[in-house]
């Protein structure tokens, strides 16, 4: 059988692969889409690698904002990387076939790796608010080992809250067709596979995803409120300005990944169309983080003149 293969048990034929739609409607443009996204994929891996070695070699840049930034940019490659690469393969392949543990490795890395980010954004968010609000105490509130129980923790709940959900989602049974209605594993298309009634399985994964996902979001929000209000008092232009600027950059990153977040988990179930979630897919795995290092590098400045100082520095530029 050339789609999904099946086991017969009882009155059930239960799926051992699944088999991804994906871009099947634009079979003309699967060239043209693996060299589009071969390309992004490529753009986000080598910026974020500039981004963290940046970092490291960069004294004046090792505090607690760029000790989460590497967090960031370390996360978005394992991100995309966890689902961009099967999608090319995918594109140049008749059969997008996957086998059912293959699958739930991609889904436990993926929604791992996403939980952790809404977590490691709100971390950030915390950092900037300690930065803009208490200033003097900066220093003693975001010491290095701070950062580190931050950063630790967001990891933490990612891997602890996603690995319980994805291992029960795996135990339910996967029957019928087993075509998955995306381009990679994701939550959604792979439950609806089921052979039982998830109805029950929905309601709980729809509330973990407004607690840990809202969670975060509250947070960012309330810091925000805080840093607006603490802005506002700043008395010149210039200093409103100045401290502004040093969160624009997050805030741009979270109104993307939050934005695309909130429309593909926390919709009513009737409003998933097949067309709608993979649309929104490939903004959350594929144009945000090719977003996130252009985000980072463009719009702040000690990333920007560290960067002119490691070319200048550069021996093969001397000698040029």
């Amino acid at each position: 059988m050339s789609g999904s293969e099946i086991t017969m048990s009882g009155n059930y034929s239960f799926c051992t692969k699944f088999t991804f739609v994906a871009f099947s409607s634009l079979a003309e443009l699967q060239l043209v889409l693996f060299v589009v996204f071969l390309i992004i994929y490529l753009f986000t891996v080598v910026g974020n690698l500039i981004i963290i070695c940046l970092i490291w070699v960069t004294p004046s840049l090792r505090m607690p904002m760029y000790f989460f930034l590497v967090n960031l940019s370390f996360l978005e490659m394992c991100y995309i990387t966890s689902v961009v690469p099967q999608m090319l393969v995918h594109l140049l392949v008749e059969t997008k076939t996957i086998s059912v543990r293959g699958c739930a490795a991609q889904m436990y890395i993926f929604a791992i790796l996403g939980l952790t980010e809404c977590c490691l954004l709100a971390a950030m968010a915390y950092d900037r608010f300690v930065a803009i609000c208490y200033p003097l105490h900066y220093t003693l509130l975001m010491g290095p080992r701070v950062c580190l129980k931050l950063a630790a923790a967001s990891w933490t709940t990612g891997v602890v809250v996603e690995s319980a959900q994805i291992t029960w989602i795996f135990t339910l049974p996967f029957c019928g067709t087993g075509k998955i209605q995306h381009f990679f594993c994701d939550i959604m298309p792979v439950v609806k596979l089921a052979c039982i009634d998830t109805s029950h399985n929905e309601i709980v994964m729809f509330a973990i995803s407004v607690l840990f996902i809202m969670s975060p979001c509250l947070l960012i929000l309330c810091s925000y409120v805080r840093i607006l209000v603490a802005i506002l008092k700043i008395p010149s232009a210039a200093g409103r300005h100045k401290a502004f600027s040093t969160c624009s950059s997050h805030i741009l990153v979270v109104s993307l990944f939050y934005g695309t977040a909130l429309f593909t988990y926390l919709q009513p179930k009737a409003m998933h169309t097949p067309e709608t979630d993979k649309a929104t897919a490939l903004m959350y795995t594929v144009v945000t983080p090719a977003l996130n290092p252009v985000i980072y590098t463009l719009r702040n400045k000690e990333v920007k003149e560290a960067f002119r100082r490691v070319l200048q520095r550069n021996p093969l530029r001397q000698m040029g």
